[in-house]
């Protein structure tokens, strides 16, 4: 013991245990606890049980058919994904010693990154890294930084708008790693033949009349800030956030909407329709977060690696060659 540090006497807090009070908090109870983790309810209550005596304190309370986290068990679980990480790192940084690279990495992402980003990165990492294994989940940029800070996911791909007042990469992030890696261009879809559509670019205020198609809250507050900055209001008569359905009304000519050229990229062109991209200021960032030291694991490293590589390959190419 450290001279004036108090301690408990070798507490043994591997990084199973403290998996299982964290995955406990999250879940609200031992039988969701082992479900996440992949283990049986009586596994997690024995572990749960050995780790309270181990530290000669109660980590759970029951209440009615659920369980909470005491104030202990709630320090551990604060202090989980921080500890974990910086484990699987050094666990990592030894297997690179010996010349491995393997693990699985937790990947979550938005929409529109999951039948362009996400196949292309699997592919990769079946070519260059067979010893990888990803998992992924799609989500919405604020509930993708939260799986990180919760330790659900290792690397979340999200994206934030010029101005976004709602952006999850401030204050909401503090505390996780958050980089910079592209861009992806808004563009406008119109009917062909539309009289807006001039000489390849389009004026939003020229579309002023027009019944507008929204997708998601955030796509959706986007949209309102651009025409406010082009002085109209839009007429939003229909949303969906399937990007294919947000074509085929537009093919009709029942409205014209903004679309990311990701999400325009994802499917094969609807006969009817055209695109026209507004200006590179308007464009959207695309960002991966992860926890802090989360990249000195090598298979993350790997991981963020052929991220930054494709979604660079993407901005510079405008994504064309990804649409038939």
């Amino acid at each position: 013991m450290l001279c004036g540090v108090t301690a408990f006497d070798d507490p043994d807090l591997d990084a199973h245990a403290l998996r299982v009070v964290k995955a406990i908090a999250d879940e609200g109870s031992i039988t969701g606890a082992a479900a996440a983790l992949g283990y049986s309810q009586p596994a997690v209550s024995q572990q749960l049980k050995r780790l309270e005596q181990r530290l000669q304190l109660p980590l759970v309370e029951r209440v009615g058919r659920t369980v909470r986290l005491t104030e202990a068990g709630r320090v551990l679980a604060r202090h989980a994904p921080a500890v974990t990480t910086a484990l699987d790192a050094a666990a990592g940084e030894l297997a690179e010693l010996r010349g491995l690279r393997t693990g699985r990495v937790r990947l979550v992402g938005f929409p529109s990154a999951s039948p362009t980003i996400v196949p292309r990165l699997l592919a990769d990492l079946e070519e260059r890294h067979t010893g990888v294994t990803l998992t992924y989940l799609e989500a919405e940029p604020p509930e993708a930084v939260e799986a990180v800070r919760d330790d659900r996911a290792d690397l979340a791909l999200t994206f934030s708008y010029p101005g976004d007042r709602d952006d999850p990469h401030g204050p909401s992030a503090h505390g996780l790693s958050v980089r910079a890696i592209g861009t992806d261009d808004l563009l406008v879809v119109l009917p062909e033949g539309h009289p807006a559509a001039g000489d390849g670019s389009v004026d939003l205020a020229a579309l002023a009349d027009e019944r507008w198609i929204a997708g998601c809250p955030r796509c959706r507050g986007h949209l309102l800030e651009l025409a406010a900055r082009a002085g109209f209001s839009p007429h939003i008569a229909f949303e969906t956030d399937n990007f294919v359905a947000v074509e085929g009304l537009v093919a009709r000519g029942i409205g014209v909407a903004t679309l990311p050229r990701l999400a325009v990229a994802s499917f094969p062109r609807l006969p009817g329709v055209t695109t026209l991209p507004l200006p590179p200021s308007e464009a959207r960032t695309i960002h991966v977060v992860t926890a802090h030291g989360a990249d000195r694991v090598p298979a993350v490293r790997a991981t963020l690696d052929a991220i930054e590589r494709l979604v660079a390959e993407w901005t510079a190419s405008g994504a064309e060659a990804g649409r038939a």
